[in-house]
């Protein structure tokens, strides 16, 4: 027997509780008993991204939110100023591309976050540009980006900052009317513990006056049909119901621990693996600014990741994420966001090194754990 651990930074574990709730008899859309469920998600939905204003629900991926962003606040032509420092943010700028935006790139060495200085300058250059395109962590790069800088940037400007926080929201606190974003987005296959399928969007009151003069073509993405549907607790199209059952589920969860403890408990894990990555001498993939939502490292010289990934995957039965592109074969991504606590940490610490000793890696096995459990301690 060999039981499995998935520790990837998207799908995630989904709790047991969770996986119960979703397995009930499935009810029909159009009732009252499943407005009723629909009506606590969108205030949950409100208070995870504390906002007053709609938090619109998808049955998509966290793509599908992003291209709706996209296609209901921009016209084709207007210029987009994209923050490219990973596989994601170049996803931003293929979508603006392929609805016929200007996309102004802003290109950030991967594992670097996008510097606050380098933003402005571009605005300051370009004062046509319609919105900013970031992300709150880069899943590809494991950074997380300054979102509150950037917000005070683009506040009280036509600028409107639009923030895809798919591996961000849940992890870390991003008060969205409080900070100014204008746009965030994220799925429910991250910290919201539970299988894909489901994408959330909120805009801002000024986002809602763009949009009303967008005209790019949308029709299952139309997010004033879904605002006025979903104000109703009902939706335009077809929902995912077991979904939205299993995320009723899931708040209830988050906030019997509390958002402030969510957060906090994010924060722990995210140290301690990166302490345990630091005891093993690897090389950190995101040195100055790290995300919450998963720890990336460069795989010793002479150690293929890929390699290392399939036999942690296939050998030792833990699943983690590798490089993309040109980092395709040279990291390893340890996920710590969603449904994750303690030995978790341990687990992946563990199994990378045991991994790595039979690659021939001299680091001296329960370093990395050693490390991450004088941190880990801290939460009891």
């Amino acid at each position: 027997m060999k039981k499995r651990y998935l520790l990837s930074p998207g799908p995630t574990p989904v709790p047991e509780e969770v996986l119960l709730e979703m397995a009930k008899p499935i009810m029909h859309h159009r009732t009252p008993q499943f407005s009723a469920i629909f009506s606590e998600c969108y205030k949950g939905l409100q208070k995870l991204f504390k906002t007053g204003q709609p938090v619109l629900t998808l049955a998509a991926s966290g793509t599908g939110a992003m291209e709706a962003a996209v296609v209901n606040l921009f016209n084709a032509g207007d210029t987009v100023l994209v923050v490219n420092g990973g596989k994601f943010g170049e996803r931003w700028g293929k979508i603006s591309q392929a609805y016929g935006l200007k996309v102004e790139w802003l290109n950030v060495e991967w594992g670097q976050a996008v510097a606050v200085d380098a933003v402005a300058a571009a605005l300051k250059n370009n004062p046509s540009i319609a919105a900013v395109l970031t992300q709150g962590s880069e899943t590809s790069t494991t950074v997380a980006h300054p979102i509150r800088e950037l917000a005070q940037l683009t506040k009280g400007t036509d600028t409107l900052l639009v923030v895809d926080g798919i591996t961000a929201v849940g992890v870390v606190d991003m008060p969205m009317d409080e900070w100014g974003i204008d746009v965030m987005v994220t799925g429910s296959q991250k910290a919201l513990m539970l299988p894909p399928g489901l994408a959330f969007i909120a805009l801002s009151e000024r986002a809602w006056k763009r949009n009303a003069a967008a005209k790019l073509p949308r029709y299952y993405f139309d997010l004033k049909r879904e605002r006025d549907n979903q104000a109703k607790d009902t939706t335009a199209y077809t929902p995912a119901v077991s979904l939205m059952i299993g995320l009723r589920k899931v708040f209830e969860l988050m906030f019997a621990e509390g958002l402030d403890n969510v957060y906090k408990r994010h924060d722990t894990l995210a140290r301690a693996c990166r302490a345990g990555v630091a005891a093993l001498g690897l090389k950190p993939l995101a040195p100055l600014s790290p995300a919450n939502s998963a720890t990336g490292f460069f795989t010793p010289d002479g150690i293929d990741g890929g390699k290392l990934e399939k036999g942690l995957r296939d050998n030792y039965g833990v699943t983690f994420a590798g490089g993309q592109d040109h980092l395709k074969g040279k990291i390893i991504r340890v996920a710590h966001l969603g449904y994750f606590d303690t030995f978790d940490m341990i687990v992946a610490l563990g199994a990378i090194e045991m991994s790595l000793a039979k690659a021939g890696h001299n680091a001296p096995l329960g370093a990395g754990v050693a490390a991450a459990q004088k941190i880990l301690n801290e939460r009891y």
